[in-house]
């Protein structure tokens, strides 16, 4: 499996450009600013560091990313998965669920997630 893992500021980063790509780098800087409070060394570093990681590409000072943020979620979860849980689906939603009580419309979307995974 190819790894998305990536650091909480990282993630915060890309969720920015995933919302507003293709994005002017000069433009990030400003969003950055504002929203994360970074100033613009700090955005060229993570867009340079993650450029050369292969998950951006700055093209004529044009941000784009290389991964979608589903290849991320589901590298992420897989990754909590194994870690916390052995790999046990069941041991995860038994604790994720503990106290909470599902709407009967989440309850049907999660039957059928179940139904399509199982065919």
């Amino acid at each position: 499996m190819e790894e998305f893992k990536l650091f909480n500021a990282e993630y915060k980063f890309l969720d920015i450009i995933w919302g507003l790509e293709p994005i002017n780098s000069t433009e990030l800087t400003k969003v950055c600013m504002k929203e994360l409070g970074w100033k613009k060394p700090t955005t060229y570093t993570m867009i340079r560091k993650l450029t050369q990681r292969g998950v951006l590409k700055n093209e004529n000072a044009t941000v784009t990313t290389l991964i979608r943020r589903d290849q991320v979620q589901k590298y992420e979860s897989e990754a909590l998965l194994e870690k916390a849980f052995d790999g046990s689906l069941p041991a995860f939603l038994t604790t994720f669920l503990q106290d909470k009580k599902l709407s009967k419309q989440e309850s049907e979307e999660i039957r059928k997630m179940i139904e399509e995974a199982t065919k």
